[in-house]
């Protein structure tokens, strides 16, 4: 990365836009948490309810698609270490089998709490966290297989593809009656939008890992700062495709479902997605140098905030339910958010300071050997 890059260069090896935009995906989603679980059926009925939850459909593919940069530049790293495959497999697949196994015990977690009312099959719910851990466990598998740059781009675009124009043959299909739901809801969701099953949303993952390969290909000749400006281009042309091939009269599959399956849909989230990136990098070119940012600190601890708001907001240890007023909600929206960031920061000071500690000793151990 250049000098003219240096605004948005992360501290300690992280891209700090990427951290960003992953803070930004929670601020998003505590707005849209919080005003759904305790917005009054009055205040619920307006126009800003509605945007709101419109807004509140981007945390997720953000997510993922942040999941799929990451999981680029995690590839990177391994391949300059030299690992094989067979290493490079096995590294990222339990990387993305500790993430499914903690969206299991979110799930155990939230029945425990919410007994003796919670239904058993709430276990089993395919929630954001358990996709993330599955798509990073596809991803690994995929793109440890490629073996140069340019197979790096066919694999990780020709399966975003693949999974996006499969959705709503997958979604609609028939299949065997001796087939579980627990793997029926992994392929569709069981048709409940509040369900994350592999198709479509792995897409997203993968499109963040075609895109994370393009990041980690800049060099001095074709510069990061000039690849944003060029996703920001695409995600206009992006958006602008779906919503054109939305207004066709043809159409290619026999059920037509926009929100839901529709790779028109996924088109304008990815060109969202890409816009967003743009955005983020060139607001850390701006801003990123005047000190402290809260909305990439919540970035970078974005796990611990998902799974600590949500009791707060939906689960057994919320204050409201559905009965406050707009200015109220906001007022709470605004605590959550502070509350939040102050877990976020107490986190990165404990774990800097054990990690001190901990080098401190070895130090003194090795100091005292010799």
């Amino acid at each position: 990365m250049s000098a003219s890059d240096s605004p948005a260069k992360p501290i300690k090896n992280r891209r700090l836009y990427i951290d960003w935009m992953r803070g930004l995906a929670c601020v998003l989603m505590f707005q849209t948490h919080v005003y759904d679980s305790w917005l009054s059926p009055a205040a619920r009925s307006g126009r800003f309810f509605a945007l709101s939850q419109r807004i509140g459909g981007m945390p997720a593919p953000m997510f993922l698609f942040l999941a799929g940069i990451s999981m680029a530049l995690l590839t990177q790293s391994l391949r300059k270490k030299g690992l094989t495959t067979g290493q490079r497999i096995e590294t990222t697949v339990r990387r993305g089998f500790k993430i499914f196994l903690l969206g299991l015990a979110f799930r155990l977690q939230e029945y425990l709490l919410g007994l003796p009312w919670a239904p058993w099959r709430d276990l089993l719910r395919v929630d954001i966290l358990n996709i993330i851990g599955l798509a990073l466990m596809l991803m690994g598998v995929v793109i440890s297989f490629s073996k140069t740059r340019r197979q790096d781009y066919w694999f990780t675009g020709v399966s975003s593809l693949a999974i996006v124009m499969f959705t709503p043959l997958v979604w609609y299909s028939s299949y065997p009656r001796w087939l579980p739901s627990l793997v029926t809801d992994y392929l569709h969701g069981g048709h409940r939008p509040w369900f994350f099953p592999i198709f479509p949303w792995v897409g997203f993952a993968f499109a963040g890992l075609f895109i994370g390969t393009l990041i980690i290909s800049t060099n001095e000749k074709f510069k990061e700062s000039t690849l944003t400006l060029w996703l920001g281009a695409a995600g206009i042309v992006s958006i602008a495709g779906g919503m054109i091939f939305d207004r066709l009269p043809a159409q290619l599959y026999p059920v037509y479902d926009y929100w839901h399956t529709s790779p028109n849909f996924f088109a304008v989230k990815f060109g969202v997605l890409l816009l967003m990136v743009c955005f983020s990098y060139w607001w850390c070119v701006w801003w990123g140098q005047k000190g402290f940012s809260w909305v990439a600190q919540l970035g970078t601890t974005s796990l611990l905030v998902y799974w600590v708001h949500i009791e707060f907001v939906y689960g057994r240890f919320k204050p409201y339910s559905h009965e406050l007023s707009l200015f109220g909600a906001s007022v709470g929206l605004a605590v959550i958010t502070g509350a939040m960031l102050a877990l976020s920061v107490l986190k990165t000071r404990y774990r800097e300071a054990a990690r001190n500690w901990i080098m401190a000793t070895k130090a003194r151990l090795g100091a005292a050997i010799l």
